[in-house]
């Protein structure tokens, strides 16, 4: 199948990019790696007036670390963030992640303001952002706005992002010396697409955790950040503590049924991924329970 017809502009600056949205709206897309939207084209799930590429916006690139604070270009490729050695030392959980990231020929187009703005449930790099703390810098004809991640998605492929605006940056806070992380999905394959998955991030003081996010994927219609966290914070955590935590979050959960899985496969995955990931930060194997590969 082929997209359907549309008109073409190349933006040569982020105001020329955003003067061209703010005259057609809605009826015009961005294109930034394409690897999400050109298959939405040519399957004519998504019918544009107007291609907006961006793709030749140099300022939108790069990776630079200011007070504390990474800063990642929307239009920073999925390839160089797995090499940037600053991503590496301050948010080390996306250099993990992004190597789950579908496979190498969509990882060197691909870019991260492209996977955010997209919002595919499943995908990897939205839970990363949530479990980071990050925030989504976001540019409008007269304004910027500073969205934090856990509230930027709001459904299947929806966000806070509105037709006219621009996601041109990704900011997250600095790791602390102590800060821990923890990345693992299960798919049928590499590179598929996840059944379900989980980014952590969290501060371990000795033997206890003093915060905790996690950010789990393919289990609902957006990446979640779970609240059952506070039941594994600011003690030793012990087999009972684990157990409330894993009730808590099967309350939270609202998973779908697909091809890949039922919703009770889902809850149970996401169940041992809490536990995975505890175990993991902690270096606890005592609270194991079931090995998974």
């Amino acid at each position: 199948m082929k997209a359907s017809a549309f008109n073409y502009a190349r933006a040569s600056s982020v105001d020329d990019a955003l003067g061209l949205l703010a005259l057609h709206g809605d009826q015009a897309k961005v294109l930034s790696g394409g690897q999400s939207l050109m298959p939405a084209l040519n399957l004519r799930l998504s019918a544009p007036s107007l291609l907006v590429d961006i793709g030749a916006i140099a300022e939108l690139r790069g990776v630079s670390v200011t007070n504390s604070v990474l800063k990642i270009g929307a239009l920073t490729r999925h390839v160089d963030v797995q090499k940037s050695t600053d991503i590496a030392k301050h948010a080390p959980l996306l250099t993990e992640a992004i190597a789950h990231v579908a496979h190498p020929a969509i990882r060197n187009r691909g870019t991260i303001g492209g996977s955010l703005a997209h919002a595919d449930p499943a995908s990897e790099l939205p839970a990363c952002v949530i479990a980071l703390g990050a925030s989504i810098v976001v540019r409008g004809k007269d304004s910027e706005r500073r969205i934090p991640a856990a509230d930027f998605f709001t459904g299947i492929y929806e966000t806070l992002l509105s037709p006219e605006e621009l996601l041109v940056a990704v900011e997250v806070p600095v790791a602390t010396p102590n800060s821990v992380h923890f990345f693992h999905e299960y798919a049928r394959r590499k590179g598929d697409y996840a059944i379900v998955g989980l980014a952590a991030s969290g501060v371990l003081e000795r033997d206890v955790l003093t915060d905790l996010r996690l950010g789990f994927f393919a289990v609902g219609d957006k990446p979640m950040l779970a609240g059952a966290s506070k039941h594994l914070i600011g003690k030793p955590v012990t087999a009972s503590m684990l157990t409330d935590a894993q009730a808590a979050l099967d309350e939270e959960l609202d998973p779908q049924e697909d091809q890949q899985a039922s919703a009770s496969m889902r809850r149970y995955l996401a169940r041992q991924l809490m536990e995975r990931c505890v175990v993991t930060l902690l270096g606890r194997p005592d609270l194991e329970t079931r090995k998974l590969a």
